[in-house]
């Protein structure tokens, strides 16, 4: 790759961190790679000069996750507006400095990834947003039995749902929470969006593909405390009567690194274990 600087964003709770991310910077300092510091990473290693994730994530031109699914999706959200960011992803440790090699040597490819665009509106005015890269999820609070929303798509009326709530989904979430409620997998080469029913009252409702370039309307028509809106499990909003979430592809890619024998069916089968026993 032309440019050679690598921001490492690390979870500070998972196994062996410190001697990792020590191990690591040294090994791309010996490289002459350029190497930019989250503000966990370098307190780890007793450096200064750490950044905030935000200002790590404009400034880099690839970022090496050190930790799970969730520091990845807060850093795709975090780097949601800036296109052309790579993110070396779904390397076990032992690969690292093999792969690293690799992406020096312009021996990968680039996997674009559709990101939702939401925006909460409460009486008119915009209350939140942010972009994801997993799912938008609109749920009940604990104590609700269930809540009610209206679902639009491009300003024509879907239905009145009941239940537990809606994940609204890439295809890239699509093997996430979505899944879990009987969503379908859909490959990331499909430009689509996944709506997907939690516990529905209705059994009849059904998960619904919707193409990318729609936008829906998701209001929040009964009256329940604590109902919520999370942005890729990880930003919690809560909701009131009458707030409607906004949801619409992004401008902006996630481009996630990969190496050209990894192919997406050979992951979902190791993800979720088809063909085991």
């Amino acid at each position: 790759m032309k440019s050679k600087s690598i921001g490492i964003l690390t979870k500070p709770k998972f196994p062996e961190v410190k001697a990792t991310v020590h191990a690591v910077v040294n090994w791309l300092r010996d490289r002459k790679i350029d190497v930019i510091l989250d503000n966990t990473s370098a307190t780890l290693l007793n450096e200064r000069g750490g950044l905030q994730k935000t200002q790590l994530a404009q400034k880099a031109d690839v970022l090496l996750i050190l930790g799970g699914d969730g520091t990845m999706l807060n850093a795709a959200r975090l780097a949601g507006e800036r296109s052309g960011l790579g993110f070396l992803t779904e390397v076990r440790l032992e690969n690292l400095y093999p792969s690293l090699e690799r992406v020096f040597a312009n021996e990968y490819v680039l996997d674009e990834r559709l990101m939702i665009s939401s925006h909460i509106h409460r009486h008119g005015e915009t209350v939140a947003q942010g972009v994801v890269l997993n799912d938008v999820v609109i749920s009940k609070g604990t104590l609700a039995r269930m809540i009610e929303l209206r679902i639009a798509i491009q300003g024509q009326f879907v239905t009145n749902l009941r239940g537990d709530g809606l994940i609204i989904s890439t295809p890239t979430g699509s093997t996430a929470y979505s899944l879990s409620a009987g969503g379908p997998i859909i490959s990331p080469a499909v430009r689509s969006l996944i709506l997907a029913p939690i516990c529905p009252h209705t059994l009849t409702h059904r998960p619904l593909i919707v193409p990318d370039d729609v936008e829906i309307d998701v209001t929040l028509t009964s009256k329940d405390e604590g109902a919520m809106a999370t942005l890729d499990g990880q930003v919690g909003v809560a909701l009131t009567q009458g707030d409607t979430v906004l949801l619409r592809v992004s401008e902006h890619r996630t481009l996630l690194i990969r190496f050209p024998e990894s192919s997406y069916y050979a992951v979902l089968r190791e993800k979720l274990k088809w063909g085991d026993g």
